[in-house]
């Protein structure tokens, strides 16, 4: 594996974390409701669960997957289900004034690893950037590191943008927008859980 392999793996990493989708909106809330220090629990579950995913993909749980589909569909439905039932939550409290409430970073990491442990599809994107990028035929070693930088982007990425968020002018910023915030991210929730539910 070369150094010019994993940079290429850490620019494309880095833009599939920036991107708007459902995780990072649910991030967003909870930095803004909960706090710092829930945000950054809820991105080390979210970066956790995602590097997870990427050591899945490198020691061939694809395969493991064909040979049992029950696992997968089974994974994929308890997903689905918890995706929906937080899009549906989401949904219903887009208007409510947001509260400060109190977070235990234990339940605001398990939010975050749920996430995006329920969508095996991180997993084939994964897949996808690993087999472009990287050489078959990784050593151990090498699998840990590529996992170990993994988790490192993804913690340091939500650590920093938590710490962004925690300023006054963001809150008062995410406020103003959240109606359709919220919105948004129970549409891609729901969706996302919808698709998992219906395909094949």
């Amino acid at each position: 594996m070369s150094p010019e392999s994993l940079i290429a793996f850490n620019i494309v990493l880095a833009a599939a974390i920036a991107s708007p989708g459902a995780a990072l909106l649910y991030f967003i809330k909870t930095c803004v409701s909960a706090g710092r220090a829930a945000g950054i629990a809820t991105g080390a579950g979210l970066g956790l669960a995602a590097s997870l995913w990427t050591l899945a993909a490198l020691v061939g749980l694809e395969s493991v997957f064909f040979i049992f589909p029950w696992a997968y569909t089974g994974l994929k439905t308890a997903g689905a289900l918890y995706l929906i039932w937080i899009a549906v939550q989401t949904w219903r409290h887009a208007t409510s004034p947001l509260t400060e409430t109190i977070r235990p970073r234990g339940r605001a990491f398990l939010s975050g690893l749920m996430v995006n442990a329920g969508n095996p599809k991180s997993m084939l994107f994964a897949a996808a950037v690993i087999v472009l990028v990287f050489p078959q035929g990784l050593a151990p070693g090498e699998i840990a590191l590529i996992v170990a930088n993994h988790l490192l982007l993804e913690i340091a990425f939500y650590t920093l943008f938590a710490l962004l968020l925690s300023g006054a002018s963001a809150r008062r910023g995410y406020l103003s927008a959240k109606p359709l915030l919220d919105r948004i991210a129970a549409t891609l929730l729901g969706a996302l859980g919808l698709r998992l539910l219906i395909e094949r």
